[in-house]
């Protein structure tokens, strides 16, 4: 929702106010009560509600690489008796 800066001409009280584009202007002071409460010209504000957005999702969390286990299983493919793997018919 965009935030929008107010300022009262009649007593000077000035707030942000939180409204969707479409509502109304506000033009009564919320301070002294008269009709000259006026939107201020200044850059845009907003604020982001919800997950899913950087800084609560993805903010320092960075990349990380896929973690690779070494191979700790025993090699098989070499004979335990020194001889020939393949069994021969004799």
């Amino acid at each position: 929702m965009p935030i929008y800066s107010y300022k009262c001409a009649s007593c000077g009280f000035a707030q942000d106010e939180m409204q969707k584009v479409s509502d109304a202007l506000l033009t009564k002071c919320p301070s002294c009560g008269q009709a000259s409460y006026a939107k201020q010209v200044t850059a845009a504000g907003f604020a982001l509600k919800g997950t899913g957005w950087y800084a609560t999702d993805f903010k320092g969390s960075g990349s990380k690489p896929a973690e690779t286990k070494p191979d700790t299983k025993p090699d098989t493919a070499s004979p335990a008796s020194g001889t020939d793997a393949c069994p021969a018919s004799n």
